[in-house]
């Protein structure tokens, strides 16, 4: 459960840096980004831990609950590396729009 709460909190916080980005607010889409990575860093550690018991022989059960939790997690990874190219590009558009005042 835990991969999966920490891949909602990636989600939420790329997307609160989208909204931000998209009013003009780079310094703090930038720490939502950074909180983002924070969530994403938690939820590797979670899977890497899960993955590693089972990589020094320890019998782990894989269950549906365990599968998805990895596709929150690739998804949530995704979205937030696109969201984070998204905000590069509206800040380049802006300052173009600033350059041309």
């Amino acid at each position: 459960m835990q991969i999966i709460i920490d891949s909602g909190d990636v989600r939420f916080h790329a997307y609160e840096a989208l909204s931000l980005a998209n009013e003009g607010k780079f310094d703090e889409a930038r720490e939502s980004i950074t909180k983002a990575n924070d969530a994403m860093e938690k939820a590797h550690e979670a899977q890497t831990s899960f993955l590693f018991k089972e990589a020094s022989g320890e019998k782990v059960e894989i269950s549906a609950l365990f599968i998805h939790s990895q596709d929150h997690l690739m998804t949530a990874i995704s979205e937030k590396n696109l969201i984070a190219q998204l905000i590069e590009m509206r800040k380049s558009i802006q300052d173009l729009i600033e350059a041309k005042k």
